[in-house]
């Protein structure tokens, strides 16, 4: 009988291998020891008042101990909800509101330092506590109560249909819009990825990706896990170590972004290369040149696939050997349904270009709080509308052929271009500012940005990134800035991003290459 929930997925009692943490002393857990570790975190989480519904904001680095938070949160039937621990004091604030969060997990050391997560959690009175593994379990260390002061739970048993997880995605309205995915959707991802990639307990993949993304934190460290394999999991990718950890951890695959692919292309392969059973691409569109080069240099298959966080990450991929990988395609449906609709929701004819939609399991039912955008995102037939255009090519392939949607694909950090507007305004001498795509070698798209600084005001490129890098995440900031006199507009008045790119990317010298 297959799980029905994460507790029902990862309650093991066997002693092979799970996870394995590299480092100066490499930490190597057991599926009994991690099942332990996790329901003793539980019971601290139960402990402290954390209960069925209630949102856990997990800002911390990939380590053993988001690993186990995260699982132990999900079967306390309350709300994993993962944030980047890079993100600024004013980011944590909103996904902290956002949710109502209970409490915030941050990094041993966290509260003395009054990070930028800790100062958000006191905000909205989230209880804040510190976590991290003493060599024995791992510790949740309260530091200030919040609105949980006084209460303590009992131990839960989570439901299929329970929310499990929370990531926010940006939408075109600059608004990051809240996904909710139940156990099942994710069970049914990790069941479809499981498929895709016949997954065992034989394999063992290097996760590269962060655990805060549904990337990383799907595919490339629950999936494996539910087949019964393991996963390397270093605290953050290192092309200089990335195969002596991949050779001497015995892993023999991994998923990455293109960028990623990218990097590790430009370093030295090791020699001898390991036996690689494949390598997975994935979050933006992997060129056909890097396809082949990764395949010519590692000596192993290369499948793209489509994800999205609305779907629990997967939803299409090119198959494994003998199947067909087509480049510069995501390859077939995995466990979904896949169509193209026109605007009218009617189904165009193969070939022919309109909206890539999908059905399944694994989709969430709909946004938190967004009726707008629940009602403009699913058809009435229950497809999602995934806001990228693409067709199917003769064999029923998908092929992506441009966003529909405005937001800025960075190396798979889905960037919405409305909320940089809104926080670039608020320089006092900007007067208008529009941000947009740019094309990029390496991450597929980086940022751009056009300036109309205000009559009488000084600003130069310099000033207003660094003004910038004290509101936003690192990876937010614009490669490039554009100063205009006057911003591109329709003929009614309107501010097309399209229009303002083009302009700016013909005039000759750009004023700041970032």
């Amino acid at each position: 009988m297959a799980p029905a929930t994460l507790e029902s997925a990862f309650s093991k009692d066997s002693t092979s291998t799970a996870v394995i943490v590299p480092g100066d002393s490499v930490l190597s857990v057991s599926y009994q020891k991690l099942s332990s570790d996790v329901k003793a975190f539980q019971q601290k989480l139960a402990n402290v008042g954390i209960s069925a519904e209630a949102a856990v904001s997990i800002a911390l680095p990939n380590t053993y101990e988001f690993i186990v938070s995260f699982i132990a949160a999900s079967w306390q039937r309350a709300i994993a909800a993962p944030l980047n621990p890079a993100y600024k004091q004013s980011e944590f604030e909103f996904y902290i509101d956002d949710l109502s969060s209970a409490i915030a997990l941050v990094p041993k050391g966290a509260f003395a330092q009054d990070a930028a997560a800790v100062r958000a959690a006191r905000r909205y009175n989230a209880a804040i506590a510190e976590c991290y593994y003493n060599g024995h379990e791992v510790v949740l260390d309260v530091k200030e109560t919040g609105k949980l002061a006084g209460k303590r739970a009992s131990v839960e048993i989570a439901h299929p249909d329970d929310v499990a997880l929370v990531l926010h995605t940006s939408g075109t309205t600059g608004r990051p819009k809240a996904v909710p995915l139940t156990h099942r959707n994710l069970l049914r991802t990790m069941e479809n990825i499981q498929s895709t990639y016949q997954l065992t307990p034989k394999d063992r993949t290097m996760l590269v990706m962060p655990l805060f993304h549904v990337h990383g934190l799907l595919a490339g460290f629950l999936a494996p896990l539910a087949s019964g394999g393991s996963v390397v999991v270093p605290p953050k990718f290192s092309a200089s170590v990335f195969w002596k950890d991949f050779v001497e951890h015995q892993a023999n695959w991994y998923t990455a972004v293109p960028t990623i692919h990218q990097i590790l292309l430009k370093n030295q392969a090791p020699s001898p290369l390991p036996k690689i059973r494949f390598i997975r691409s994935c979050s933006s569109p992997l060129s056909p040149k890097v396809f082949h080069e990764l395949e010519k240099t590692f000596g192993a298959p290369v499948l793209e696939a489509y994800a999205m966080t609305e779907a629990a990450h997967q939803m299409t991929s090119n198959p494994l050997p003998p199947g067909k990988r087509q480049p510069g395609s995501v390859g077939v449906g995995q466990g979904v349904e896949v169509i193209i609709l026109d605007d009218s929701g009617n189904e165009v004819a193969q070939g022919k270009e309109a909206e890539i939609c999908i059905r399944g399991e694994n989709v969430t039912k709909g946004y938190l709080n967004n009726p707008a955008a629940n009602a403009s995102s699913f058809t009435k037939d229950g497809f999602f509308r995934t806001g990228d255009q693409g067709k199917k090519d003769a064999d029923g392939y998908i092929i992506i052929t441009g966003r529909i949607k405005e937001l800025i694909n960075k190396g798979g950090e889905k960037i919405s271009p409305i909320e940089l507007d809104n926080v670039i305004a608020q320089n006092p001498a900007v007067s208008e500012a529009v941000s947009f795509a740019l094309e990029d070698e390496v991450y597929g798209q980086d940022v751009g940005l056009a300036v109309v600084v205000k009559e009488g005001q000084k600003l130069n490129a310099g000033e207003l990134k660094t003004w910038m890098a004290e509101r936003v995440a690192k990876f937010k900031l614009p490669k490039k800035i554009f100063f205009t006199d006057i911003m591109p507009k329709t003929a009614t008045g309107k501010i097309q991003r399209r229009l303002v790119a083009e302009a700016m990317l013909k005039k000759e010298k750009p004023s700041a290459k970032l």
